[in-house]
């Protein structure tokens, strides 16, 4: 399943408003139209964490999807009310338009256990 994981600086004084709005998309009055946007956008798995840094708090966010450039794209394009509240709340609380696309993170470490023992391979770059 491809996976995604990045981090969101939150602007000064947005913690909160980050923290409400994204439980309220989770376990509160917008968990049915966050749960139908996700279904709709191939999303299989979706965490938050606020993470509190020296430099100020940020979001850490973790996607999965049958295709990520399909969600991200379908994030960023559709008309669904939810869609279209969630970029402006990205925009409110991160300074980011999600209509802008991002550079992926580089990603140097994905550990699994081997379950196989028959099938290691390693590379190096």
């Amino acid at each position: 399943m491809p996976s995604i994981g990045f981090i969101a600086p939150l602007l000064p004084g947005k913690t909160e408003i980050d923290r409400s709005a994204m439980i309220s998309s989770w376990r509160g009055d917008r968990r049915n139209a966050h749960q139908a946007s996700r279904q709709r956008l191939g999303t299989t798995r979706e965490a938050i964490f606020i993470q509190p840094t020296p430099n100020g708090d940020v979001a850490v966010v973790y996607w999965e999807s049958d295709d990520l450039d399909v969600t991200f794209k379908g994030i960023a394009t559709s008309t669904d009310a939810y869609d279209r509240w969630f970029r402006d709340h990205v925009r409110d609380v991160h300074g980011m338009n999600v209509e802008d696309g991002f550079p992926p993170p580089e990603q140097v470490m994905d550990y699994r256990p081997d379950t196989s023992r028959s099938n290691v391979s390693v590379s190096l770059r």
